[in-house]
């Protein structure tokens, strides 16, 4: 039997690109231009660690695409980190800034490490180093980097401190994701999760469903997933399931409970990496299963908001009959092979890079407030976001209607049409 190939998010990535390419009749020069980054950088990062020796870390920062501004993406800090990996996250970042139109590209950058095995101070030292190696690349007008997995507003503002002593002046608009009161936005925390129900808030209008008749099945309990169950308890939903990574024994867990989740209780036993505790949550009433039953539960919404490639052709045949929606919080999450399935089984797909657009319009927000030196309000910064994503949202649902289109390939359409015709009107191609 041949042996099954590994997944690779690039790769994906243009496969979904390729699609609509085809469908919308681009030409081959613009094809070329946005199917790899049109800067990528390599590099090593020697950092001395506690116990006086040296370990030289990998990273990567690329930048798919500048047409309609400056490129915007996070950094993560994984140990499964690849390059073809923050390739294809770039390109998803320039189709997100697109799909909410904000003026902005796509990048994104990484680290190969695990910070569960790092201190403070090792972090730090990684944080500074990974600007040391671009700080000629990165910039307030050229690239603006922001928190991705496992990393945190503390490594935002040591890489800000780093690049401001190196071109020896103030610049807080180099960086979202900052600690408030070190220009940081009020309201970015709440942002990705809140930006989730918000576009899930208008597709239950579109079913004419109620919200407080759901129920959901959330993967990860991140930052996303906390504020968007927040905010979706807030609607009336009721979520039954989540699922996160157990760093201990490497592996991950689902949490069940029929009669709902308390969300501050489960924040009670979590770490500052979305760890739930399973022997605590055992205590307290939760069911605790393999990881992979938040996709089998018998609910409305599926909640995707860990990692890409969690929805694949081994295990699309376990989604309930009675799924309506899948919301994509995190990036990526469905293959292509899944997608197909779950088209044809009718269920309504909010695609990540509409779905969890919140996280970078809220940065988008931070970066305007730092670089004007005002800030707004917390009610404020959340208004602006529910305008910018209901927009978003009846504009995709809208093309998807009147051309009966997959919502994912009218996210495609009008993301993908917005950079060729930056690009065109650029003269590039």
């Amino acid at each position: 039997m041949a042996k099954k190939a590994s997944f690779n998010a690039f790769e994906m990535a243009r496969t979904q690109f390729d699609k609509i390419a085809d469908m919308i009749g681009l030409d081959s020069a613009t094809r070329d231009l946005l199917r790899t980054p049109m800067r990528e950088y390599h590099f090593n990062i020697p950092v001395r660690m506690d116990d006086g020796s040296v370990t030289v870390f990998r990273g990567f920062r690329c930048q798919h695409n500048d047409a309609r501004g400056p490129a915007k993406g996070g950094i993560r800090f994984h140990p499964q980190e690849t390059i073809d990996t923050v390739r294809a996250l770039s390109m998803w970042m320039t189709w997100k800034c697109a799909a909410v139109d904000i003026p902005l590209g796509g990048g994104k950058g990484g680290v190969i490490c695990d910070p569960h095995n790092l201190s403070a101070r090792e972090q730090e030292g990684i944080c500074r180093g990974w600007v040391r190696q671009l700080s000629q690349n990165i910039g307030p007008v050229s690239d603006i980097p922001a928190p991705d997995v496992m990393t945190s507003a503390q490594h935002m503002l040591w890489m800000l401190d780093e690049f401001e002593t190196i071109h020896a002046g103030h610049y807080p608009g180099l960086i979202t994701g900052k600690p408030v009161g070190m220009g940081g936005s009020l309201g970015r925390k709440q942002a990705t999760g809140y930006g989730v129900v918000y576009t899930l808030r208008e597709a239950l209008k579109e079913l004419d469903i109620q919200p407080e008749n759901t129920t959901a099945s959330f993967q990860g309990f991140g930052n996303v997933s906390q504020y968007a169950i927040e905010l979706y308890h807030q609607l009336g939903g009721k979520v039954i399931c989540v699922s996160s990574w157990d760093q201990d024994d490497q592996t991950s867990y689902a949490f069940l409970k029929k009669d709902g989740v308390d969300l501050e209780q489960l924040r009670s036993i979590t770490d500052r990496f979305g760890g739930i505790d399973k022997g605590k949550a055992a205590d307290l009433g939760y069911e605790v299963l393999p990881g992979k039953a938040w996709l089998e539960q018998d609910v409305e919404i599926l909640i995707p908001s860990a990692l890409e490639n969690q929805i694949s052709g081994d295990n699309v045949g376990g989604i309930s009959d009675r799924v309506k929606i899948i919301a994509e919080g995190a990036n990526g999450p469905s293959t292509p092979e899944a997608d197909e399935v779950i088209h044809k089984r009718g269920i309504f797909v909010i695609p990540d890079f509409l779905a969890n657009a919140g996280g970078v319009t809220c940065s988008y927000f931070e970066q305007v407030q730092s670089n004007m030196n005002y800030f707004w309000e917390k009610d404020e910064v959340l208004g602006k976001l529910d305008t910018k994503m209901t927009s978003a949202f009846a504009a995709v649902n809208v093309l998807a209607r009147n051309k009966k289109l997959y919502m994912r390939d009218a996210a495609y359409v009008i993301a993908v049409g917005r950079v060729a015709q930056a690009c065109k009107d650029r003269g590039w191609v």
